[in-house]
């Protein structure tokens, strides 16, 4: 019996949880963290690396796209490798680039290294998950992965107000350097605690070419969108790019994405539903605070404790997911869910931001909180449901893909709606019309999934 598998016992024996959990729940606020400096800190990243709305876009869609585009590879690699090496690479990339994106000293250079942050992101948060499975089993890991759903919820909040705390205080470039910081702790911990993984012998070919094609396709696809030179030569690309992926996907001995995975309607329409609701939200919470702090001249810290109403509803409405959805069936639970979320985001955009906070923003808010705390847990269960062994583990990192690719073309759509408005009261009304056009097609691909058995 090897040193995990002896941890394990222990763990289990004792029934206390030790160091592995607080290294999991830390590594994925990190993560959480991350997206929050970028969402307080837009307006001081725009004036200070003179970016407009296009290129600001691109601070949190180049992270977005590579987190994305190998969350899959990080989890496949994590499988084939020792996961310890993995989640140690992934700390060390992270943490590298999160230094490097503190000392951006241009436009490219600031986007270039986000871009690498995501890389390190990718292979970290499928290694950490899959940490919780190694290190605990039975009654401790159902209690240690409710743990890891919550701090989703917990963390999206503390996040925006730590980011709030020092877009206002200090420099955007601060809030990097403690990426950085918590990355080496991260990593000095993992270093002491975390045990190899005995090596496997069964040898697993990578699917490299699929991840290639994957990465230019997505990228393309994004640039294509937003992009200001060469956009049909870009178009061209996805279109050969994204043919290839499916190609290669279609004959490969152990695809990156099995297509199987798209044969069940109610994978299939999940699946969809999720991109479009990732699409609205990282587009809300990216453009609302810079309304939020343009319009009533508020700062970031403010703006990121006006988001309340909305990430603590969130959270209080996912605890009770579970129980609903026993009552009433994960389908269900998931309309409510999308129909709630889109009224709230056309109910923001009808009254608009003009009419005040209370109004035009915090009540819109609380609809949306009710709608995403309800969506998301039955839409990451639709589109994982009726998977055999052997796809299991691939569809849910294509769950992971399809969330972060969804916020990225998301958010490249609604910025390319809003990038010639100068009012900003008038920018967030127009974009929160356009988040709501997506979100009707969210409801109508959660909608879709009615036409498949299920419980």
């Amino acid at each position: 019996m090897n040193e995990q598998k002896n941890d394990r016992i222990d763990i289990d024996n004792t029934r206390k949880f030790g160091i592995i959990l607080p290294i999991v729940l830390i590594s994925y606020f990190l993560i959480l963290l991350n997206n929050s400096l970028v969402f307080t800190s837009t307006v001081q990243i725009s004036r200070d690396m003179h970016m407009n709305s296009i290129m600001i876009a691109w601070v949190s869609n180049a992270y977005a796209l590579t987190f994305g585009g190998f969350l899959s590879f990080g989890a496949r690699l994590g499988d084939v490798l020792n996961r310890r090496t993995i989640l140690l690479a992934g700390l060390w990339i992270f943490s590298i680039a999160s230094l490097l994106v503190g000392l951006a000293s241009s436009q490219t250079m600031l986007i270039a290294m986000r871009a690498l942050q995501g890389i390190g992101g990718a292979l970290l948060a499928p290694a950490t998950l899959a940490l919780l499975m190694d290190y605990y089993s039975g009654p401790m890991l159902t209690r240690a992965i409710s743990y890891y759903g919550a701090t989703a919820g917990i963390g999206t909040s503390l996040g925006l107000i730590v980011g709030g705390i020092i877009a206002s205080y200090s420099t955007w470039r601060a809030g990097f350097y403690l990426d950085m910081v918590m990355g080496v702790i991260l990593i000095i911990l993992t270093w002491r605690n975390v045990h190899p993984q005995q090596k496997t012998k069964v040898k697993t070919t990578m699917d490299w070419w699929g991840t290639i094609t994957s990465i230019i396709g997505f990228s393309s696809l994004i640039y294509s969108i937003n992009g200001t030179l060469y956009r049909n030569v870009a178009i061209g690309i996805t279109v050969v790019a994204l043919v290839g992926f499916v190609l290669i996907e279609r004959r490969v001995k152990n695809p990156l994405m099995p297509l199987v995975i798209f044969k069940d309607n109610q994978r299939a329409s999940a699946l969809v539903s999720r991109f479009f609701m990732l699409g609205t939200s990282m587009s809300y919470f990216f453009l609302m605070p810079q309304a939020l702090q343009k319009v009533f001249g508020i700062t970031p810290l403010v703006a990121a404790v006006a988001f309340l109403p909305l990430t603590v509803v969130q959270f209080g409405v996912s605890l009770f997911v579970a129980r609903l959805t026993f009552k009433f069936s994960n389908t269900v639970v998931l309309i409510t869910g999308a129909i709630i979320d889109t009224f709230g985001l056309l109910l923001g955009a009808v009254i608009g931001i003009g009419q005040g906070y209370l109004l035009g923003v915090a009540v819109p808010m609380i609809f949306i909180g009710i709608g995403q705390g309800l969506i998301m847990s039955p839409l990451t269960i639709a589109g994982v449901a009726n998977t055999t062994t052997d796809i299991a583990g691939a569809a849910s990192g294509v769950v992971n893909t399809v969330h972060q690719i969804g916020g990225a073309v998301g958010l490249s759509i609604i910025s390319v709606l809003v990038a010639n408005i100068a009012s900003p009261a008038t920018m967030i009304d127009h974009a929160q019309m356009g988040m709501f056009v997506l979100a009707v097609i969210m409801l109508v691909a959660g909608l879709n999934i009615l036409r498949s058995p299920h419980e």
